[in-house]
């Protein structure tokens, strides 16, 4: 039996736990491990969930617990979340996440942490939600020779997008609905503001080139000011306006990096890309362009995104292949 601990019983991580407990038998058919989680770390009390007797708020019962070979961190924000995973790499447990913002923020020191501990930092739901993009690039595209990727990597400014052409209402009105829907937060910044996706596409890039850039210096524009009008006159000439962040790999090592809205035609493959719905297009010398599609966030893509990490790390736990580190 292999023990783990979750950080976060939220939507990713409730998803997690309810994907575990529901298909543990599918799972240990399919791989042979028998998932158990022992811990779950969440300040708030769970008394009607099955695994409510589970839940402590004491972080370090989890690190000194033997048997809890690895953590998976689903909590959100940077700070305690940075702390905690670096806590656990040093106790030599491996971390999976889906925090786009500690990965973007400190992947390179964690993923040093993590080699110098003979453990593994994984991240694979931290772009894409269910998307498989961080795997494919990492085992896949090798030859590959990227040059470019361009995204749409957030679902929300998407959905807004999409709306917005196809019923003709106001940014604000389709603003409205998707926090409505649950699309949207209350505060909508990261999203429509772009720097969810710049995030993003940082760490694509940094998986590309194995160079992250801080993500405070790529030049970043959201979708607040874009209007009816704009969504109809890119429609007049047969486009569709997208927030496309972009990565362009110079031959003399330069990485250029950048999010906008941009107006996008029929022969990109991103122009059918809609809704609540992600996109990635890499382009390659040698592959040509491939196209990665499916649902960019929810609790339960984003939460087997996190699980087919944690299946990774535990089918691999006696061999702990080296990981691509990255560099500033």
């Amino acid at each position: 039996m292999d023990h783990i601990a979750l950080l976060g019983l939220g939507t990713v991580g409730g998803g997690v736990a309810e994907i575990l407990m529901k298909n543990r038998s599918d799972i240990t058919a399919k791989t042979g491990l028998d998932i158990d989680i022992k811990h779950i770390l969440d300040l708030r009390k769970f008394p009607d969930h099955p695994l409510g007797d589970r839940v402590t708020d004491d972080y370090n019962l989890i690190l000194g617990d033997p048997e809890v070979t690895l953590v998976a961190e689903m909590m959100g924000g940077v700070h305690p979340a940075y702390e905690f995973t670096a806590e656990a790499l040093r106790a030599k447990k491996s971390v999976v996440t889906s925090n786009k913002a500690v990965v973007a923020e400190y992947g390179v020191e964690l993923l040093e942490l993590a080699a110098e501990n003979g453990v593994r930092y994984l991240f694979e739901a931290s772009v894409g939600g269910g998307i498989p993009i961080i795997h494919s690039m990492t085992d896949s595209m090798y030859a590959s020779d990227i040059y470019e990727i361009d995204g749409i990597l957030n679902g929300t400014t998407n959905y807004i997008l999409s709306a917005m052409k196809e019923t003709g209402v106001s940014f604000d009105a389709a603003l409205k609905d998707a926090q409505k829907l649950g699309y949207a937060e209350a505060n909508p910044t990261e999203d429509v503001d772009g720097f969810d996706a710049c995030r993003k596409i940082c760490i694509l890039a940094a998986m590309a080139s194995g160079r992250l850039v801080y993500f405070r210096d790529v030049p970043t524009k959201g979708i607040r000011e874009i209007t009816t009008d704009d969504i109809k006159a890119a429609s007049a000439k047969g486009g569709a306006i997208k927030l496309i962040a972009k990565a362009l790999f110079k031959e003399n090592g330069e990485i250029e990096l950048s999010v906008a809205p941009e107006v996008v035609y029929p022969d990109n493959p991103l122009f059918n890309v809609n809704g609540v719905y992600n996109g990635v297009l890499v382009r390659g010398r040698n592959s040509g362009d491939l196209l990665f599609y499916g649902s960019g966030a929810g609790k339960l893509p984003t939460a087997g995104a996190v699980i087919s990490d944690i299946i990774d790390i535990l089918l691999h736990k006696n061999e702990m292949p080296a990981q691509k580190l990255w560099h500033k």
